[in-house]
């Protein structure tokens, strides 16, 4: 198997992975905390907005690379077994999950929202 295909495979699966996130924090029997934590890693997930700009080269992706795995990793440590088999199954058939095009609005409103917050905290 080539590096490419390795690479394609292991996307395949965190795209997979982050379908079944988003159906646990949907789900009523994963704890409260979880279903935060599962939005937050769906909303990082799909967010325009990065940590760090990807237009740096190198460290520009880096946050994707290690964050994205890394809240994925939570949420699946945290959440029920049944629960997390039971949404990876229904992430197979990703025909199933709705489409939500105003969300894109939603999460930049959030960032807008958070980068203000945090500029009034930090000159006021």
């Amino acid at each position: 198997m080539t590096l490419r295909q390795r690479l394609s495979s292991w996307a395949n699966t965190l795209k997979q992975q982050l379908t079944a996130i988003y159906l646990v924090s949907r789900d009523p029997q994963t704890p409260m905390l979880t279903r935060w934590l599962a939005l937050l890693v769906v909303a990082y997930a799909v967010s325009p907005i990065d940590l760090i700009p990807d237009f740096i080269p190198v460290i520009g992706y880096l946050d994707d690379l290690i964050l994205l795995p890394l809240g994925c990793w939570l949420v699946i440590r945290s959440v029920p077994d049944d629960v997390w088999q039971r949404s990876l199954q229904q992430a197979e058939d990703r025909a199933a999950l709705p489409r939500f095009q105003w969300m894109s609005f939603v999460v930049v409103l959030i960032w807008v929202s958070l980068a203000t917050f945090l500029m009034y905290w930090l000159f006021i």
